[in-house]
C-alpha cells in the first residue's frame, strides 16, 4: 500500500494574512484509506471553523466521491492512484475549502448519469452519490482529466461570520 502526503502554502510574493494552502494525499485504490481520508477533511475543515452540520456533509460528501474514484474509476485496481486534494482559500477572497478528487479510471460522461430521484431509480443500490455531493456542498464540478480519469471538484465556502 502506497500513501503519500505533501503540503504546500503559496503566497505568490503578496501579502496576505493567510496563504492558499493545500494537502494532497495520493494512494492506491483501496477502501481502507477512507478512514485516513476522513481524518484529514475533518482536520482540516474543523480548522477552518465549519459547524458540526456542514462537517457532517462534506464528510458524506469526500466519502463519496472517494468510493466513486476507487470502485467507478480505477475499479478497485490497486497498481491505480486517487489523489485527493484539500486547497484552503483565505480572506480577502471568499474563504472557502476547495476539495479535488482524481482517479485514473476511464472517466465517464457526466451528463449521462441516471437520475436518482427518479421512480425507477429509486430502489437501485448505486447512483447517489454525485447526487448527494451536489446536494451538500456549494459547487460541484465534474470532468475528464486530459490525461484519463475524471475529477471530482468540490467547494464549500465558510459561511459569513458577520
Amino acid at each position: 500500500m502506497v500513501c503519500r502526503l505533501t503540503a504546500r502554502a503559496r503566497g505568490g510574493g503578496r501579502v496576505m494574512p493567510e496563504p492558499e494552502t493545500t494537502v494532497r494525499l495520493r494512494f492506491n485504490s483501496a477502501f481502507d484509506m477512507l478512514d485516513m481520508v476522513q481524518v484529514v477533511s475533518d482536520q482540516i475543515a474543523r480548522g477552518l471553523r465549519f459547524d458540526e452540520d456542514a462537517l457532517t456533509w462534506m464528510e458524506v460528501a469526500v466519502r463519496e466521491s472517494v468510493i466513486n474514484a476507487i470502485k467507478h474509476g480505477n475499479r478497485h485496481d490497486r497498481s491505480k492512484f486517487v489523489t485527493v486534494e484539500f486547497t484552503t482559500r483565505p480572506a480577502p477572497a471568499p474563504e472557502e475549502l476547495v476539495i479535488v478528487i482524481r482517479d485514473q479510471g476511464e472517466g465517464f460522461d457526466p451528463d449521462g448519469l441516471a437520475d436518482p430521484l427518479a421512480p425507477e431509480n429509486l430502489l437501485k443500490s448505486s447512483g447517489r452519490g454525485i447526487f448527494f455531493m451536489r446536494s451538500f456542498m456549494d459547487d460541484v464540478t465534474l470532468s475528464r482529466v486530459p490525461e484519463g480519469g475524471m475529477e471530482v471538484r468540490m467547494v464549500k465556502k465558510l459561511p459569513s461570520q458577520d
